[in-house]
């Protein structure tokens, strides 16, 4: 058996200010929308222009409203709609943890398109820059997973380095897998997408990095879900899939569809 590592118990309470606390997790997405929201004031205007700063700055608002409604919401839907269909008060209840992913990016689609309209953008471009930044806070926020101790990995075979303990669940050595997540969400699709975005070529294919980042994230999620354990409460799914598997297919089938539709067309002149 290799050396494994405990977890460390992190107060997952950053700040108190008398009746208000700052979580880490609150934190994450803060940090996260901040980040995204300096980055793509630039990318819009890489040519051809997306949208103005101004226009960026205006749709935060947007983002953080689709992000946590649709989050929440997705949550409810998609992993525990019987425990919320008996105690529906509960599903304001945002303090106690419950976000999907999943969620959050359809409250943030609706959100793209209604700006789009709204401020009479091209829809894909503008789409494709927002893309570009989101795997910053999905990564932030996978490092907040893992400093609550929640959504912890699979038991680790006893060759595997690096394993962890986690003392709130058990002794057995299990992989962090919120830390390969946060790589693999965060680091890794952040790389790709920003060097795709450098690419003249894949910025004047609309579409086309909207779509390498859902077929991006589809296969990173799907990856990740080998290592993490199931929430209790749904377990393995049909053949042994998760649910954060199955709702990342029609990702990774709409995402391959995005960028084929994107090479089949003109590309936008600069």
């Amino acid at each position: 058996m290799l050396p494994v590592l405990v977890f460390p118990d992190f107060n997952p309470v950053l700040l108190h200010f008398g009746p208000v606390s700052i979580r880490w997790y609150a934190l994450a997405y803060i940090v996260g929308l901040v980040l995204g929201w300096r980055l793509m004031r630039r990318l819009v205007l890489w040519k051809p222009v997306a949208g103005t700063p101004l226009e960026v700055d205006d749709f935060l608002t947007w983002a953080t409203l689709g992000v946590v409604l649709g989050g929440r919401i997705g949550y409810v839907l998609f992993y525990q709609p019987d425990l919320y269909a008996a105690h529906p008060l509960a599903a304001l209840e945002v303090w106690h943890g419950g976000m999907s992913f999943h969620g959050g990016m359809l409250g943030v689609i609706l959100a793209v398109v209604l700006f789009a309209w709204k401020r009479r953008l091209r829809l894909l471009l503008f789409a494709d820059r927002l893309c570009t930044v989101v795997p910053i806070g999905l990564g932030l926020g996978r490092v907040a997973n893992f400093i609550n101790g929640e959504l912890w990995g699979r038991p680790a075979p006893h060759w595997w380095p690096w394993a962890m303990i986690y003392p709130r669940v058990d002794n057995v050595p299990r992989f962090p897998s919120e830390i390969y997540q946060a790589l693999l969400e965060g680091l890794l699709l952040f790389c790709v997408m920003i060097t795709a975005a450098r690419r003249p070529e894949a910025r004047s294919r609309p579409g086309f990095l909207s779509g390498l980042f859902l077929a991006g994230y589809a296969v990173a999620r799907i990856t990740g879900e080998c290592f993490r354990q199931p929430d209790a409460f749904l377990g393995y799914l049909a053949f042994g899939v998760t649910m954060g598997q199955i709702l990342s297919l029609p990702m990774l089938v709409v995402g391959i569809g995005l960028m084929l539709n994107a090479r089949a067309r003109p590309a936008v002149p600069s």
